[in-house]
């Protein structure tokens, strides 16, 4: 129960619930301040339109977040005024449905805040829709929700003034933490009572999540002017401890072995148990250092790792003496909890005082973060069945239109737009997370349904309640963006109990509104599985070739080491970026087509090899450069830059057979090395080791490719 207190507790501190709070308030105030007055349906009115621009102030740089907003705003009102002329008829109020359901959902082919931008007004619409307003009052009941979404703006925006650096540092803080859960799962290799396929499943899932948190944190960090810019010592602390946090997981992933044969070898004298806890030390260290940063108080340290350190080494040390038993991988182990010992401790350095010198922070992080046009052309050039997007948004709008038709023939409820407004937000453009939104869905609101009803039934004291919604309101738009299941739980009680407190029968409510949900989740489901599908197989092959090229630049940035060039810093963090991006990417595929129908799938087991195999090859890519980065660039054995060569033959081979362009053009010859020129040292014998192992895990991962690209389905 402890773990899960302490995440309870500095889930107050997270972002997520920042956004709900902020949101809650936006949303909460003019009805409360407008019904004081006697003017309730004004006040729901700007609540409504604060509400439909709150999807677009997703995390992200203040100035995506504002120009989100206003164009939120500005569609929002232009919608609703459309809606009130359209809904006097069931014929034009179709139509506007079917047109405008397309269309803001092709908002997805600008990105992620464009579609949130797409979907505030599309709900817009359709809590609208069942709204008679008299004509003379169009224009004003317009106006007013435009009022309620400049509110929300002007809120959004004070809020960020007041504490400009509190979103950056609380997804920083998140972002160290996924590490240290990453760096948790890493330990549990070292131990032989785990089992490594489970380990190597949690480990790629995770993988996805500290993508995504790096990504987030690129996105608030590098393209927030006043944080980039290092003109205060908070904005340079936060830009330099995240980039100490990619070195940091770079040197993570990096440390790879045989686990296999290393849990064979050692799995009786102990010392792997040892090295596991003393790894999970170290990932609460850089847990603890993660929450001190995010709910932004001092940090302490807890552990004295150089007395475990030595601890350790006698340990390593014994077992070397035991029966004669070569300890070399386990000293190299103890080199590499060193290195991420000190990796660690060097993010304390975000605590001190004062800022950190300017020669630490000195990259061009522009390179770092990607650009979004907002050119029409791109829309106008995804109108077409080649597009996904296109197939998403005809999707949606054929759903919409069929189950606003649905619901106008058989005279269905009182609240009959919450069919169409589950249709509309259960709709994915990924068949998977259409079914898993749609099971969610369902399951959150019977249960959130029972959940109100009994609140409803031993709680009878108004102002009791009001607190319970607003409690519930708070979570759910905390929830929304972090744990689906969770916040559909809390809206379904919130909407009860709203109703309650407005004087509508409760049990009818509950009843109509789980019938709603069933039906509109019924017709999302369909219309994802029949409708222009698109299956992750059939973007198998996009995913292998990115996968590929990164390791492939990556692979040739250790060729530059070998022949004694200096490695570019920039390029070599832009070509570590790719390679993270990609395999986060591929993970992520594989995850998605596991939640497809079987008949679906490309060989399942297969695909798990490759996403494994990916991982070990560019942990230990990552190995070597890091190992030649830390030294004075000078020229190596001959026969190391051979094999260096023949890898990237190897994986010219099989982006080839992927599809890839010029895959083979200007190849490096491999030359034969005379047998004199082969004497090697100890420091290069281990790196011709490592790249032996390298080209035996691309000739594997050629295998598998070969049988992911030639296979139809699953087995």
């Amino acid at each position: 129960m402890q773990p899960k207190a302490k995440e309870i507790r500095y889930f107050f501190y997270s972002q997520a619930f920042a956004d709900g709070l902020r949101t809650t308030i936006s949303i909460l105030l003019p009805s409360l301040i407008l019904s004081y007055f006697k003017l309730l349906n004004a006040g729901l009115s700007i609540s409504l339109g604060a509400l439909c621009v709150s999807l677009a102030d997703a995390p992200g740089p203040m100035i995506h977040k504002r120009n989100g907003m206003l164009f939120a705003a500005v569609f929002v009102f232009i919608i609703t005024l459309l809606t009130s002329l359209a809904s006097a008829n069931v014929y034009t109020m179709g139509i506007l449905i079917l047109l405008s359901t397309f269309f803001f959902s092709m908002f997805n082919v600008y990105g992620v805040r464009a579609s949130a931008v797409g979907s505030g007004a599309i709900l817009a619409m359709i809590l609208t829709m069942d709204k008679i307003v008299p004509k003379p009052q169009i224009l004003s009941e317009g106006i007013l929700i435009l009022l309620g979404s400049m509110w929300y703006f002007l809120v959004s925006i004070a809020f960020y003034k007041i504490q400009p650096y509190r979103a950056g540092q609380r997804i920083l803080g998140e972002c160290i933490r996924t590490i240290a859960t990453f760096l948790s799962i890493k330990a549990d290799f070292y131990n032989p009572k785990t089992d490594l396929e489970k380990d190597y499943s949690k480990m790629v899932a995770q993988q996805v999540a500290v993508n995504e948190k790096q990504d987030a944190v690129r996105e608030i960090l590098f393209k927030t002017r006043q944080i980039v810019s290092e003109s205060t010592a908070t904005g340079r602390k936060l830009v330099l401890t995240f980039v100490e946090t990619i070195d940091l997981f770079e040197d993570i992933t990096a440390t790879y072995y045989d686990y296999a044969s290393l849990r064979k070898k050692y799995e009786n004298t102990g010392v792997l148990e040892k090295i596991s806890w003393f790894i999970k030390d170290v990932a609460f260290e850089l847990d603890q250092m993660g929450i001190a940063i995010q709910v932004n108080s001092p940090y302490k340290q807890r552990f004295d790792f150089e007395k475990q350190l030595l601890q350790l080494k006698e340990d390593i040390n014994e077992t070397g003496k035991e029966e004669g038993a070569s300890n070399l991988v386990l000293r190299k182990i103890l080199v590499n909890v060193r290195r991420l010992v000190q990796r660690v401790l060097e993010l304390q350095e975000y605590f001190e005082k004062g800022a950190p010198g300017k020669e630490k922070t000195t990259l061009d992080h522009s390179h770092f973060v990607t650009h979004q046009s907002l050119d029409p052309k791109i829309f106008l050039d995804n109108l077409s069945l080649q597009s996904s997007v296109f197939k998403h948004a005809s999707r949606v709008a054929i759903a919409s239109i069929f189950g606003y038709i649905f619901v106008n023939l058989f005279a269905y409820g009182h609240h009959s737009y919450w069919v169409l407004m589950t249709i509309v937000f259960m709709l994915k453009p990924a068949f998977s997370l259409t079914k898993q939104r749609n099971i969610e869905r369902i399951i959150g609101t019977v249960i959130g349904g029972l959940l109100g009803i009994a609140l409803l039934l031993f709680v009878s004291n108004k102002e009791v309640l009001f607190g319970i919604m607003v409690v519930l309101m708070i979570l759910n738009y905390s929830l929304v963006r972090i744990n689906y299941l969770a916040m559909v739980l809390c809206l379904t009680p919130f909407v009860l109990i709203l109703f309650s407190l407005l004087g509508v029968s409760v049990l009818d409510v509950a009843k109509e509104r789980i019938l709603d949900t069933v039906l509109g989740c019924t017709i999302a489901f369909s219309a994802g599985y029949f409708l222009f599908p698109t299956w992750e197989a059939e973007h198998l092959k996009g995913y292998l070739l990115k996968m590929l090229q990164a390791n492939k630049e990556y692979l040739n940035k250790i060729y530059e080491g070998l022949c004694g060039k200096q490695i570019n810093l920039l390029e070599y963090k832009l070509v570590r970026k790719e390679v993270y991006v990609s395999s986060a990417n591929v993970a992520a595929a594989f995850q998605r087509m596991l939640s497809e129908p079987k008949n679906k799938q490309r060989n399942s087991k297969v695909m798990h090899q490759f996403v494994v195999l990916n991982h070990i090859l560019f942990s230990n890519i990552a190995t070597v450069v890091t190992s030649l980065l830390n030294k004075t660039p000078a020229g190596h054995a001959p026969i190391l830059i051979q094999s260096v060569k023949r890898s990237t033959v190897l994986i010219n081979q099989t982006i080839d057979k992927v599809g890839g362009e010029n895959s083979l053009k200007n190849e490096r010859p491999v030359e034969s090395i005379p047998q004199s020129m082969t004497s090697l040292t100890a420091d290069d014998q281990l790196i011709k080791d490592q790249l032996d192992f390298i080209q035996r895990v691309i000739i594997d991962l050629d295998k598998t490719t070969t049988q992911l690209i030639s296979s139809k389905n699953t087995e």
